[in-house]
């Protein structure tokens, strides 16, 4: 699910960046640092938004660097238990397949695809056919997110198409 949240972020400025175009490197600065990145408690930060406030910089002893904490909002998308959401299909094995959700990877096992679904490993590529469908490489498919592991740098997810209208899009 998608959120916009106000974060924070510290940035550390090196004193040869002091002067009259600081606000707008430390602009740049947090956009390189925070976009498309992940933090376990928030999600993943797909885009900063605005900038809140840079903050006044405290001098750090010894170092001569400033640390200036800056608040920003932005977009954030974090998977929940229960979800349901699209994606492309990327790797197929025996064990089942990994699905592309924007930054999140989801693994569905093959015991949480539809049992009239069979595994393939002759096809070219792998993949996983019934009557109706065929589930490979580059395949659209909703899922439902029956689990999540949340780590301090990514977010780990476990799928199912094993219920009413999920599995092929398309």
């Amino acid at each position: 699910m998608f959120f916009v949240k106000d974060l924070t972020h510290r940035i550390l400025l090196h004193p040869s960046y002091f002067g009259p175009h600081m606000e707008q490197f430390l602009e740049n600065k947090l956009y390189s640092d925070v976009e498309g990145t992940c933090s376990g408690a928030h999600g993943y930060i797909i885009a900063v938004l605005s900038i809140l406030d840079i903050g006044s910089g405290n001098v750090m002893s010894g170092t001569g660097q400033a640390e200036f904490v800056t608040r920003y909002r932005a977009i954030v998308f974090k998977p929940f238990k229960g979800e349901v959401v699209d994606g492309i299909v990327g790797e197929v094995n025996k064990m089942g397949f990994f699905a592309d959700v924007g930054p999140l990877n989801v693994f569905v096992s093959s015991h949480l695809i539809d049992p009239d679904m069979k595994f393939d490993p002759n096809s070219n590529p792998p993949s996983f056919a019934s009557q109706e469908e065929v589930i490979d490489r580059d395949t659209h498919v909703r899922l439902k997110i029956v689990g999540t592991k949340v780590d301090a740098t990514t977010i780990f997810a476990i799928g199912t198409i094993k219920e009413d209208h999920l599995g092929v899009v398309g």
